[in-house]
C-alpha cells in the first residue's frame, strides 16, 4: 500500500470511531427522520386537499401534539388512582397473607415447622433490596430528565426538517460523488415510502391491538380499560418485548378485583399477540413492507445489543432503511456488476458451426469438436 492508500485508510477508521462515540446522537437524528417524515406524509396529503404548504405542515404538527397530550390525559390519571390503590392494599395483602401462613404453621406437625421458612425473616433480608431501590429514586428521575431532554431534541430537530426537507435532503445527496447523486436520490425516494408504509402499517396494527384489547378487558370487567387499551396499542410499536410489557400492569390492576382475572388477562392478552403475530401484522406489513421474520428479530437483538432501548424502538424502520441500502447499493450497484463484462463473457463463449453445445468442453461433443475452437482462434491472430 502507498502513502495514499493508508492515508485513506485510516482516514476511514477515524469516522467510523466518530461515528461510533456518536451513535446515540445518530440515532436521534433518525428518529426525527421518521418522524418527520410521518408527518410530512400527513402535510402532503392536506395539500393534495388544496391546502398551503405552510398551513399543512402547522395543522400536522397541531393534529401530532393533540395525540400526545390525549395520550398522556388517557394514561397517566387512571395508572396514578391505580397506583395509590396499590400502596395500601399490597401490604393489607402482605398483611393477611403473613396471618394465613401463621394459621398453617400451628396445623403443621413440630418436627416440620424448623424446615417452614420465617416470612417475617425473609422481609428483613429483603430491606437491603428495597432500600437500594429507593436510593436509586434520584437515579431515575434524572434519567427521566435525560429522557425528556432527548425527546425536546427530537422534536426540535422534526421541526426544522419539516420546516424546509427538500434543502437538507440535497445537503446530504451533495455528499456523495456526482456521477452516483441522481442514483442516491432515487434511494431516498424508496427509503421515504418505505418508512411511509411502515408507519401506516404500524399505526394500523397498534390501533386493532388497543381496540380489541379495550373490548375484552372492559367484557373481564377490569379498571381503566380504556388507558390499558392504549397503552397495550402503543407498545405494539416495539414488536416481541411491548406486548409482554403491556401485560404487567393489567394483570396487576385485575388482580385487585381478583385472581382469576389475573389468569383471564393473561389468557386475553395471550389470544391477542397470537392473532396479532399471525394474522393482522403479516397482511398489514406484506402490503406496506416485506421483512422476513427472523430478519425482524435478529435486527431487534443487534440493535438492543448495540444501542440499548432507543436502538429497540427504532429497530424496525432501521431495518426497513438498511435493507434498501444493502439492495440498492451492495447487491445491485456492486455484486451484480461484480465479474467480467458482456463482451468479455462472449468472447469466452464461441458457438460451435455443427450447431452443438455452446460449451467447446462438453462432453458429448467429439475430439475434432474440441479442437475446432482452437483452430478458429489460431486464424484470427494470422
Amino acid at each position: 500500500m502507498n502513502l495514499g492508500q493508508w492515508i485513506g485508510l485510516i482516514a476511514i477508521v477515524l469516522s467510523l470511531y466518530i461515528l461510533w462515540q456518536i451513535k446515540e446522537v445518530l440515532l436521534l437524528m433518525f428518529a426525527a427522520v421518521v418522524l418527520a417524515t410521518s408527518l410530512n406524509r400527513l402535510a402532503r396529503c392536506f395539500q393534495s386537499w388544496g391546502m398551503k404548504r405552510g398551513f399543512a405542515v402547522i395543522l400536522s404538527v397541531v393534529i401530532f401534539f393533540a395525540l400526545i397530550v390525549g395520550f398522556f390525559r388517557v394514561i397517566v390519571p387512571p395508572f396514578v388512582t391505580q397506583f395509590h390503590e396499590l400502596t395500601y392494599r399490597v401490604p393489607q395483602g402482605l398483611e393477611r397473607f403473613n396471618g394465613w401462613f401463621n394459621e398453617l404453621k400451628t396445623q403443621v406437625p413440630d418436627q416440620l415447622i424448623p424446615y417452614i421458612p420465617d416470612l417475617d425473616s425473609l422481609i428483613q433480608q429483603a430491606q437491603p433490596f428495597i432500600n437500594k431501590l429507593v436510593g436509586n429514586s434520584f437515579a431515575f428521575v434524572s434519567g427521566s430528565l435525560e429522557a425528556l431532554l432527548k425527546i425536546l431534541l427530537v422534536l426540535v430537530l422534526t421541526g426544522m426538517l419539516l420546516a424546509n426537507p427538500d434543502a437538507y435532503r440535497r445537503v446530504f445527496v451533495r455528499l456523495f460523488p456526482s456521477f452516483y447523486r441522481r442514483r442516491v436520490d432515487g434511494i431516498l425516494d424508496q427509503c421515504e415510502t418505505s418508512l411511509e408504509g411502515w408507519v401506516v402499517g404500524a399505526l394500523i396494527a397498534m390501533a386493532v391491538v388497543g381496540l380489541m384489547s379495550f373490548i375484552g378487558l372492559s367484557a373481564l370487567g377490569v379498571k381503566a380499560a380504556l388507558a390499558l387499551g392504549v397503552l397495550a396499542g402503543f407498545l405494539n410499536l416495539i414488536p416481541n418485548l411491548g406486548p409482554t410489557l403491556s401485560i404487567v400492569p393489567a394483570m396487576a390492576i385485575a388482580l385487585l378485583d381478583a385472581p382469576w382475572k389475573a389468569v383471564a388477562v393473561l389468557i386475553l392478552y395471550f389470544v391477542i399477540q397470537q392473532a396479532e403475530s399471525n394474522f393482522i401484522t403479516p397482511v398489514v406489513m406484506a402490503h406496506q413492507v416485506s421483512l422476513l421474520p427472523a430478519v425482524t428479530l435478529i435486527s431487534q437483538l443487534f440493535f438492543v445489543t448495540f444501542f440499548g432501548f432507543l436502538g429497540l424502538f427504532l429497530a424496525l424502520p432501521l431495518t426497513v432503511v438498511a435493507k434498501i441500502w444493502l439492495q440498492e447499493v451492495l447487491v445491485k450497484d456492486v455484486l451484480d456488476e461484480w465479474g467480467p463484462s458482456h463482451e468479455q463473457e462472449a468472447e469466452l463463449v464461441i458457438v460451435s458451426s455443427s450447431g452443438k453445445s455452446d460449451d467447446p468442453w462438453d462432453g458429448e461433443n467429439s475430439e475434432s469438436d474440441r479442437e475446432q475452437p482452437v483452430d478458429d482462434a489460431v486464424q484470427r491472430e494470422e
